[in-house]
């Protein structure tokens, strides 16, 4: 991060960036502190900023250009630096003026909005933790998140939300004020508040006690906390420092290298409850000047690519089912295409596809600039036939721009599928597409990223080259490029468990190596690849290791219509499979038994009548079972090994959803509610 030629580093500071010495890298305990793991170069020997101070400096450059933006009322309000930051200080005097104390948690629980950044920030600028909570959470995971993290205070989006706090107000020890932002609020109720009434209150408030505290915070010290998913067992509380986010975040950016403060922007969607989502949307648009806009409450339900074709962003974030559900909308396009147009769809995918491919092997040809005013037909032939530059440009122009128009991203140059695994061939079809789509991996506890490829260095089945300043092993190999688990280290891991040395001490080991629990590899370029999650390793009956992931990938990409996959297999005597078929969706966000538009047709080609789900499970309809008995086997062809091959498949009744409890909030598959849930039919296939 650096600041503008001539100006001293303090002057964006209210006091020093300050660090208190210690001598350990990991702390468990409110109030504590660790050692930065600083570098003697590069990216790694950073000065460390706090989050006030990357306000400041942001602040200080970019003053009144657009920070954020909302759609009210048909509008988009937008707010500049300097207002964002008078909120954000009058918000956290308002909080310090409810009660809330040094080192205790404001917790967060709402749809992506301009209150939510504030809070959060507010609540990191009062000496407090800032800590989201995922909307989808019940009234006991809320009480979790406050009760463990010592809330004083919860910000809250509106009614919805509010009463599951006020169902177990009761029990909440540290809790002393809820603030709702959005919606009529019921002021009547001891300990509401409206989000207006706190920002009367905090621009009331002198600001000595601010600034005091502001001087009183190091880099070094927790300012968030955000809480695992909690697939197995209660979701434990990641802390993280003002460095790891800052610092992660400059990487990130250092990466990316072109970002452009002012005109860059993105669109806020993801949960923000999420790291990769608050790294990206409130701290890598801080150290560059990015404007965010935040898409409706409903975006992962059908709105999304209207904000998309609204904002035009720059840069685009998405985890791998919004890439998919992109996917499927092109291909329903397609597929009611008149016969040319499918021809040059399939003509101009296949030209992406040789470009790319040949800027990514550094094998691209500089071809033709264009075609010329007087042009013969033998011209007119070659450009069209050319598999780089020429013809490129002439699909660009025919299909991509038109392609990229409907989803909302023809400005866009950087686009990321992180928090899953996306299919290689999903990102091959966008490619073909000129989308190149970038792998993210990382996790809570090394603050967001670890590896990102910026196009053209990348691979398809990558998941990124390895951030600058960290570093990477893999445990039990013999090559230090692995295979192996792998181990990351940095100044962008966390600081340890909030209360839970125990856990902590078993992530981190003593010289700092975070262990991430992913089996992966390094190429000659620094690429990664991740190969299997030894939480997620089948060990069958036989002893031999799978990784579920790419044999669920490859049976998907033979069934387009199978909405997830799960692969059973962990100690038993050979592989199955449990299969979702895609089906509509209500809004509230609900799978229903109707199969959607594109697998109703595939249905219908097969010759069947069948039009739901559980249709074709009460008929065991002969010709849906086939045509999955077909793709299947069509996928046991890619398998290494006999025990790799599916034997057996069930059609589950219904598609998985985050209301159904399939899904985590970053639509990742919860394996193990998956198990608990179809334990009969998983059974089932075993029995003799």
């Amino acid at each position: 991060m650096q600041v503008p030629n001539g100006i001293d580093h303090q002057k964006y500071l209210n006091g020093p960036d300050q660090i208190i010495p210690c001598d350990n890298y990991i702390s468990c305990g409110p109030g504590e502190y660790v050692k930065i793991r600083m570098g003697s170069r590069g990216p790694a020997a950073e000065p460390p900023v706090s989050v006030p101070g990357l306000l400041n400096r942001i602040v200080a450059r970019y003053p009144n250009d657009t920070a954020l933006a909302t759609k009210k009322d048909g509008k988009w309000h937008k707010i500049t630096y300097k207002q964002y930051q008078d909120r954000i200080r009058t918000i956290a005097k308002g909080f310090l003026k409810l009660g809330l104390e040094r080192f205790h948690s404001v917790c967060i629980l709402g749809f992506n909005s301009e209150q939510w950044f504030i809070a959060d920030l507010a609540a990191i600028h009062a000496g407090g933790y800032a800590a989201g909570i995922y909307t989808t959470n019940s009234a006991e995971a809320c009480f979790h998140c406050l009760e463990t993290s010592r809330a004083n205070i919860c910000a809250v989006q509106d009614k919805k939300q509010l009463d599951k706090i006020l169902s177990i107000q009761s029990r909440l020890k540290h809790l002393k004020a809820i603030v709702q932002w959005e919606g009529p609020v019921d002021t009547s109720i001891p300990g509401v508040y409206s989000w207006e009434q706190v920002m009367e209150m905090g621009s009331k408030e002198p600001d000595t006690q601010l600034n005091n505290i502001l001087k009183s915070i190091s880099v070094n010290e927790c300012c968030t906390l955000v809480y695992t998913s909690g697939t197995v067992g209660q979701p434990k509380a990641v802390m993280l420092s003002h460095d790891n986010l800052t610092w992660d975040a400059y990487t990130i950016s250092e990466r990316v290298r072109d970002l452009r403060p002012t005109y860059d922007c993105l669109v806020s969607f993801l949960p923000l409850s999420h790291v990769a989502a608050q790294v990206v949307d409130i701290y890598t648009t801080l150290t560059n000047a990015v404007t965010v806009y935040f898409a409706q409450p409903d975006a992962l339900k059908g709105t999304l690519v209207e904000t998309l074709k609204e904002v035009r962003p720059t840069r685009f974030l998405a985890v791998p089912r919004v890439w998919e559900k992109m996917h499927e909308k092109i291909m329903a396009v397609g597929a009611s295409s008149g016969s040319m147009k499918r021809y040059i769809a399939t003509w101009a995918k296949d030209k992406g596809t040789q470009y790319h491919l040949a800027r990514i092997n550094g094998a691209l040809s500089s071809g033709m600039s264009g075609l010329p005013i007087d042009f013969s037909l033998a011209e007119m032939i070659k450009y069209w036939q050319d598999g780089t530059t020429c013809g490129y440009k002439m699909a660009k122009s025919l299909v991509f721009s038109k392609v990229r128009d409907n989803l909302g991203l023809d400005r866009c140059t950087t686009f990321v599928t992180a928090a899953a695994p996306l299919s290689p061939d999903i990102k091959k079809f966008f490619m073909s597409l000129d989308i190149p789509i970038m792998d993210a991996f990382g996790m809570s506890e090394a603050a967001g990223a670890h590896s990102l490829s910026i196009y053209p260095k990348f691979k398809l089945d990558s998941s990124g080259e390895i951030l600058d300043g960290t570093e990477t092993k893999f445990d039990g190999s013999t090559s230090i490029n692995g295979p192996g688990e792998i181990f990351m280290r940095g100044r962008h891991v966390f600081m340890g468990y909030l209360n839970d040395e125990e856990k902590t001490r078993a992530t981190v080991d003593d010289e700092g190596w975070l262990h991430s629990g992913d089996v992966g590899r390094l190429d000659s370029n620094n690429l990664l690849y991740i190969t299997g999650r030894i939480k997620e390793l089948l060990i069958t009956a036989g002893g031999e290791n799978i990784a579920p992931v790419l044999i669920e990938q490859t049976v998907q990409s033979e069934l387009l219509h199978v909405g997830y996959a799960v692969l059973i297999g962990d100690k038993r005597k050979f592989l199955s499979i449990l299969l979702t078929l895609k089906a509509k969706v209500n809004g509230n966000g609900d799978a229903l038994d109707e199969l959607d538009n594109e697998t109703r047709k595939w249905v219908a080609n097969l010759g069947s009548k069948a039009t739901t789900i559980s249709e074709i499970i009460r008929t065991k309809d002969p010709l849906v079972h086939k045509a999955i008995e077909e793709g299947i086997a069509r996928a046991n062809k890619h398998a290494i090994s006999n025990a790799q091959k599916i034997q057996k498949f069930a059609i589950l009744p219904a598609d998985f959803s985050l209301n159904s409890g399939e899904l985590g909030p970053t639509l990742k598959i919860k394996r193990n509610v998956v198990y608990e849930k179809y334990k009969d039919i998983i059974e089932g296939f075993y029995k003799e």
